[in-house]
């Protein structure tokens, strides 16, 4: 995750949000909106301002680690790069539109934006349907955000693009209807074939009460796999692909090997997202094999299927602790270690069929792989664990594609070490 550590002026996200809740409570008692306007008066000393002039805010302090909401290089153009964009060629590409300069959209389409935090996601793809859209159709989108308080910083926050004032206005209607505000200051309405529901708890209890086969995309956007494990799970994964339809998307900015093999377990073809702000795009999921253009890289598809940094994150009942999802899949990885997966240090499983020409290097990768019963890099063994990505070139297909790659290669090893026994 490239949203870099950074810290505000004055003081920690928590003493926001104690500053946010006092002014808030300060208008529910008192009708006045002067203590809205405080609230907006310190709000400067705590965001950050990204590249593009659109601001982030930091996430609470978890065991010592704090990350940004975006991307340092523009958290709005984040938005429109790692969101809208893959759901814009994923309608293209459903609708068999053939000039994507002069595409509208051609029928009601639902968004689920999951960690909606300052609203940006969805504002970028409402500015993206306006600016395509005639009267005739309709967009929903469901905002999941579980922190009121990060709800009410996206009601403060200056508006990165126009669209962003419509979200402002249902953000405004949720905090008046938790008892967390009191006055309608925003006067933007919200257009007639928009709807906009927002939904202040844990995402895990909201995509169960949802619909089968709902939604055209999932914007899924929380902070990084360790801090927020339980949205990466492979039963989380299951619950979406109940909810999405079959040509829909999935977006998210993480590559993390463990999520990337979630979205395999679940049932889902996976590919690699648009680059922005870093050197590798984050992870396009879906049932539909022609929405995913570009595969995941050769050397990650090898770490997901064969070490264990692709086990993935499990939640059976999807009520775990943040603690106990990370401390079961420690352990988890221990047990796989050497039994059904290579050990991820240095990387060894990129290094199937390759030459290694640091001798230090070379040895602690042989270690790792002697230990599965690997004696050499370019052995029979090795080549025959790596020999699905001779089609990694090929164009995504239903023959060829990363997900299916990923699920051969973890037979293959598996089929090498018990063969040794």
């Amino acid at each position: 995750m490239n949203k870099h550590l950074s810290f505000t002026k004055f003081g920690s996200i928590e003493d926001f949000h104690k500053q946010i809740n006092y002014y808030f409570s300060k208008e529910i008692e008192s009708s006045n909106e002067v203590f809205r306007k405080k609230t907006l008066k310190i709000l400067f000393d705590y965001i950050i301002k990204t590249d593009d002039g659109s601001y982030t805010i930091n996430s609470p302090n978890f065991d010592g680690k704090v990350e940004t909401m975006h991307n340092s290089n523009g958290a709005i153009t984040e938005s429109f790069e790692k969101f809208v964009k893959p759901f814009k060629g994923s309608y293209i590409q459903n609708n068999q539109i053939k000039n994507d300069m002069d595409y509208v959209y051609k029928e009601n389409i639902a968004i689920l934006d999951i960690c909606s935090g300052l609203g940006y996601n969805s504002s970028a793809l409402i500015e993206e349907f306006l600016n395509h859209n005639g009267d005739k159709y309709s967009l929903s989108i469901d905002m999941v955000e579980i922190s009121i308080e990060t709800l009410a910083t996206g009601l403060l926050i200056p508006s990165p693009i126009k669209s962003h004032d419509i979200v402002k206005k249902a953000i405004e209607s949720k905090l008046i209807e938790e008892k967390f505000a009191k006055l309608n200051l925003e006067k933007t309405p919200i257009p007639e074939n928009i709807d906009i529901s927002v939904f202040c708890e844990d995402a895990r209890k909201t995509i169960q009460q949802l619909d089968d086969n709902s939604y055209g995309a999932i914007f899924l956007d929380p902070y990084s796999p360790a801090m927020a494990p339980e949205l990466c799970t492979v039963e989380f994964f299951e619950e979406l692909k109940r909810i999405i339809k079959n040509n829909g998307i999935i977006a998210t900015y993480t590559l993390a090997a463990g999520v990337r093999f979630a979205f395999v377990e679940a049932g889902f073809y996976i590919g690699e997202g648009p680059i922005f702000g870093r050197k590798s795009g984050g992870t396009i999921a879906s049932l539909d094999i022609g929405n995913i253009s570009k595969n995941i890289p050769i050397m990650d598809e090898r770490t997901i299927a064969l070490s264990d940094a692709g086990i993935p994150f499990r939640d059976p009942n999807l009520n775990l602790s943040t603690d106990k999802i990370l401390k079961n899949r420690s352990e988890e990885r221990s047990l796989a270690r050497h039994n059904t997966k290579i050990s991820s240090a240095v990387q060894s499983p990129i290094f199937f069929g390759e030459d290694v020409d640091d001798p230090k290097l070379k040895r602690r990768i042989l270690r790792n792989f002697n230990k599965v019963n690997i004696f050499d890099l370019k052995s029979k063994d090795a080549y025959y664990v790596i020999e699905p990505q001779k089609n990694h070139d090929k164009t995504p297909s239903i023959e060829f594609n990363s997900k299916d790659r990923i699920i051969d290669m973890e037979k293959r090893v598996l089929n090498v070490i018990n063969s040794k026994l």
